[in-house]
């Protein structure tokens, strides 16, 4: 991997990466089984007089659990994802998915988005000697708009992620 002077020089690095210096930066790993020298970013406890440098990153000992989360980048101040502290976790959300219902007669119904049209039918009493009229039932249904699963998710490939030990 090629890595500009500049940028290397602005990070307060040598033109030269060295493996030493990216202890405790988890990077995306293709394979299930971590290098020889490299740590699962799993949830697990380390030794912290074993992996001093990995210790200063992580002081509590403790690597983050990265499996099936996504890393997102830290507000800072920004304010679009204010109130977060680094390494905290954050649970899952999803926009407000609205529709919209017209009319409870048959006949004299409209409705769009998530909502559709059951095709029951209710008769509704009448409170006089008005004529009963019949009304549509309608239902919600968030997979007619969008994508659905059992979690909010963008799209994504599958990697491990890990850590230098040292």
């Amino acid at each position: 991997m090629y890595l500009s002077p500049c940028f290397l020089a602005n990070l307060g690095l040598s033109d030269t990466l060295k493996i030493a210096d990216i202890v405790g930066i988890p990077l995306p790993w293709p394979q299930a089984t971590p290098p020889a020298g490299w740590l699962k970013c799993n949830g697990q406890a380390f030794d912290k007089n074993a992996f001093p440098k990995l210790a200063q990153v992580y002081p509590g000992g403790v690597l983050p659990d990265l499996r099936g989360e996504f890393i997102r980048g830290w507000d800072d101040g920004r304010g679009v994802d204010s109130n977060r502290s680094l390494l905290s976790l954050q649970g899952d959300a999803i926009r407000n998915i609205t529709g919209f219902v017209s009319g409870v007669y048959v006949g004299f119904d409209a409705y769009t988005g998530a909502f559709y049209d059951t095709g029951s039918r209710n008769s509704i009493a009448p409170a006089s000697a008005v004529v009963a009229q019949m009304n549509d039932d309608f239902a919600f249904d968030a997979s007619r708009v969008v994508p659905t699963a059992n979690e909010n998710r963008p799209r994504n490939i599958a990697f491990s992620y890990i850590v230098r030990a040292a």
